[in-house]
């Protein structure tokens, strides 16, 4: 079964066969350990999520998202997603992932299985997280490693935010006060 079809069969209209927007507590994405992780688990929190890869030169990132998370985990879920279509800079594997995250930052936020976030095989997730249609705000297009989009805590849409911004940056921090 194709999950992406599967997700996207459950978008349009059936008297349209318009896309429309959805919820993002719908889509299904694993953990980085292949157990689904439920986003719905996630409701009346902030979520971030975003595209992490291990030989990047914004990986020293995974250090300021383990802050902003340590800083606001009452109120906010950091969620990385692997990427390996930028630079084939994720090329790991699940546990050399994990090991990495741990060993060099000492991640506890939550990764995902390794995915595409562009392309023909985007995954439904960014395909939510960068079609106005779905999400209801904006479009945008991943153009790097760990570019940003925040989710409010009924689970809309508020901004994307490129990977030269900070994940301390007042851009972000500003809904969690």
């Amino acid at each position: 079964m194709n999950p992406f079809k599967t997700f996207m069969g459950t978008l349009f209209s059936k008297s349209s066969n318009k896309m429309e927007k959805t919820s993002i507590y719908d889509i299904k994405i694993n953990a980085l350990n292949g157990k689904p992780l439920e986003l719905s688990a996630f409701k009346d929190k902030y979520i971030l999520f975003v595209n992490v890869a291990s030989k990047c030169g914004f990986t020293p990132q995974y250090k300021g998202l383990q802050e902003l998370y340590d800083t606001h985990k009452d109120k906010l879920v950091v969620i990385g997603v692997p990427c390996n279509q930028f630079g084939k800079q994720e090329p790991g594997n699940a546990q050399e992932i994990e090991s990495f995250c741990e060993v060099n930052y000492g991640v506890t936020f939550q990764i995902t299985e390794k995915i595409d976030v562009k392309g023909a095989n985007q995954h439904p997730l960014y395909t939510w997280l960068t079609q106005k249609q779905l999400n209801g705000k904006s479009n945008s297009k991943v153009k790097w490693n760990f570019q940003k989009y925040l989710v409010n805590p009924e689970g809309e849409f508020i901004d994307y935010y490129f990977s030269i911004t900070s994940p301390m940056s007042t851009k972000i921090a500003k809904y969690l006060k």
